[in-house]
């Protein structure tokens, strides 16, 4: 009998598995089947009339121009397992290329240099060598103490951090959350105050690389076009090309078990679905599909971008109160067995995790050009924060085009809020009530605040408008999920023990050392459920980089760390 491998979500980490099962275990496309009901992921970009029937609970006024919900920065030295596994993906844009090459080229030669990381209302740029001066941690020996005490912890006491927040952490050295460092950190990583400490210690040896070069995150690799087109649209062709199965009208409700004795073993012998393109008067819309002893299911449990809220130019967001689907359907296994984890303390708290974005297509560059005028550097370096904005909002500028299909004399940025229930500093409501009309008008208000010309932005007003196509925002609930309070076994394992053919991809898994919030972690979950799976040794998982033990980048660090 022919095995066969069923992929509860369509994003990332069960693509990556279909291919380490196709690449590692040689097996046949046909043998995989995907359900995922979001074909773009959290790795978005495509044009907005492609998001309609997927938020149809925010009927929008305005479909034109595109949606990025957000992005996420790539690591060329820390993601060893999606180098290594793209390396196996063809390029779709240059014949004879990977995916890997297709990334790495394109950011060897556009390679990031900010120079505008912070801004504000007093010291405009903090560039200019004065007291602010972004390329100054500047900590105080209490904040070096706590940060250095943190860094310090060995794994094996991580429990020791068992439900504390970095506030809690910090709480003797508050001086900390008015550092460059921590307002850097907090909007490159995506942290909060109420954020795990634990995941912070695992972001901090992880990452002490961009430590040292953090206010200019040469760090970054970025990709070509958006990380849907550039890294999802290939990883789903290829596997279509051999022959992977992907279902995209039923969702997973229910999981079915095999019933043993002591609920020692974690066999799944069926998946239960509803088909959500069911009409009234369907039969059959609901159904189960039979798990044989041998076949193995990977579920995502837990996605960042579930119950996603989306408007347009004058029409806001309307919130999604859902509970997380792909959340759900883990509390429904977690229900059965005790050993699998606590999915609430991720999506049942969105003050920890809530953020908004706001995607801008303009129809020609003059906005572009003003944002280059201001921040002081070219599109595609640009991660810049308004720190003393109210909402805490940030704006990325992307190499442009980032779309294949945008036009010549198109721009298209997106900018974020990690606090949109706080109210605008120029437009009076909470950034999540806005429509994107005004979150433009409160990007741009604080662009003029800190603009030096005598002809300030905010005289061209008119101009900027005439020049919108649409601004999309987007409300993500469980935006940074991930990084919530959490304490040892609050995640499951990849392979839970019991467990003879459930497997866990996702940022929700435990895995030891690596860090959520990175495509890494999704790819290096697939290789481990699949290397489990087919009896491939351990010893063969992707090597993995330990900088945090190298002396010379322990050095730079401390010379940060002081400087």
């Amino acid at each position: 009998m022919t095995r066969k491998a069923y992929m509860i979500g369509a994003g990332v980490g069960n693509l990556a598995a279909g291919l380490y099962l196709i690449r590692d275990g040689h097996w046949q496309g046909k043998q995989i089947t995907m359900f995922g009901l979001e074909t773009h992921g959290a790795n978005d970009g495509a044009a907005v009339s492609d998001y309609e029937h997927e938020y149809s609970n925010s009927p929008l006024g305005n479909n034109k121009g595109y949606l990025a919900k957000g992005g996420r920065m790539l690591n060329e030295e820390t993601y060893e397992n999606l180098w290594d596994l793209l390396a196996s993906v063809p390029s779709e844009d240059h014949p004879g290329w990977s995916v890997t090459d297709d990334i790495l080229n394109f950011d060897h030669d556009h390679p990031t240099h900010d120079v505008g990381r912070l801004m504000d209302k007093t010291e405009g740029l903090r560039i200019n060598g004065g007291k602010n001066d972004y390329r100054h941690m500047q900590f105080n020996n209490r904040d070096r103490k706590l940060l250095t005490k943190l860094m310090m912890m060995p794994e094996s006491k991580e429990s020791e951090l068992n439900n504390i927040s970095i506030e809690e952490w910090f709480q003797s050295s508050p001086h900390m959350f008015t550092t460059n460092f921590w307002y850097m950190w907090e909007t490159t990583f995506a942290f909060k105050r109420q954020s795990s400490a634990m995941e912070l210690r695992r972001y901090m040896n992880r990452m002490i690389l961009e430590f040292s070069r953090i206010n200019t995150l040469e760090g970054v690799t970025r990709t070509p076009y958006n990380q849907y087109e550039s890294m999802i649209l290939p990883m789903r062709h290829f596997l279509e090309k051999q022959g992977v199965t992907f279902v995209d009208n039923c969702k997973i409700t229910d999981f079915v078990f095999k019933d043993t004795p002591l609920r020692d073993e974690i066999t799944v012998t069926g998946l239960k679905y509803e088909r959500v393109d069911k009409k009234p008067g369907d039969k059959d819309h609901t159904g189960e599909i039979k798990i044989d002893p041998d076949d193995f299911v990977f579920d995502t449990n837990g996605s960042i971008t579930d119950s996603s809220s989306i408007g347009d130019m004058d029409t806001p967001i309307k919130e999604n109160m859902e509970y997380a689907a792909s959340a759900q359907l883990w509390k429904q296994a977690a229900n059965h067995f005790f050993q699998l984890g606590q999915p609430d303390k991720f999506f049942n708290d969105r003050e920890q995790s809530e953020w908004c974005s706001f995607t801008v297509t303009a129809k020609n560059h003059y906005l572009l050009n003003e944002i280059a005028r201001i921040t002081e550097q070219q599109p595609g370096n640009a991660l810049n924060t308004f720190v003393d904005s109210n909402e805490l909002l940030s704006i990325v500028v992307h190499h442009q085009p980032h779309f294949h299909a945008q036009k010549e004399n198109e721009t298209i940025f997106w900018g974020y809020s990690l606090y949109p229930r706080q109210v605008g500093d120029y437009v009076d409501k909470p950034f999540i009530e806005m429509t994107g009309r005004e979150m433009l008008e409160e990007f741009i208000g604080q662009l003029a605040a800190i603009d030096p010309s005598s002809d300030n932005i905010r005289n061209h007003m008119d101009k900027i408008m005439d020049s919108i196509v649409n601004v999309i925002p987007v409300y993500m609930p469980y935006a940074s999920a991930l990084f919530n309070q959490r304490a040892v076994g609050d995640r499951p394992a990849v392979v839970p023990k019991g467990s003879t053919n459930l497997a866990f991809i996702s940022q929700f898994v435990e895995m030891p050392f690596d860090m959520v919030f990175t495509e890494q972690y999704s790819f290096r979950a697939a290789q481990t459920a699949v290397y489990h799976f087919l009896g491939i040794p351990e010893s063969r998982l992707t090597k993995m980089h330990h900088y945090e033990k190298d002396p010379r980048i322990l050095a730079r660090a401390t010379k940060t760390m002081f400087r």
